[in-house]
């Protein structure tokens, strides 16, 4: 049985994009809601446009609050216990790396845009977490 295979599953989306089909593919492959790990990753500046400018990591900590209490409620509506939720501060591909090792996870799960030219296939997040990772990956095509 194909649900049987894949114990810990790392479910890596975007709270303020189109994360539902990603987590429904994560659901369909875990045997319970309660093998699923979710984690949105924020960057570690915000950037107001259309000037450019950054503003430094303690400035977006409201931000990350208010990313943990969407996250929550995400998980809440389909099962997935609030200690199984991460909001982590950083570069995507690092914090999935990471979080996936520090949870023995055994399958991650990840969304990719459609891009040109060379990134056409993968987006660059889901390319770099492609590399260097010691489990499966599920890509996602949003």
């Amino acid at each position: 049985m194909q649900n049987a295979m894949y114990k810990k599953i790392l479910v890596a989306i975007d709270i303020n994009a189109d994360y539902q089909h990603i987590l429904a593919r994560g659901l369909k492959v875990a045997a319970s809601p309660a093998d699923i790990s979710l984690l949105h990753v924020t960057p570690p500046e915000i950037f107001f446009s259309p000037y450019g400018v950054a503003a430094p990591l303690d400035l977006a900590s409201d931000a990350r609050e208010k990313a943990s209490e969407k996250l929550t409620a995400v998980a809440s509506e389909h099962g997935i216990v609030k200690d199984n939720t991460f909001v982590n501060v950083g570069h995507p591909a690092d914090e999935i790396h990471s979080l996936a090792e520090e949870l023995g996870c055994d399958l991650i799960v990840i969304g990719t845009h459609g891009q040109r030219g060379l990134r056409l296939l993968l987006g660059s997040t889901a390319n770099a977490v492609l590399h260097g990772v010691n489990c499966d990956v599920l890509v996602v095509r949003v």
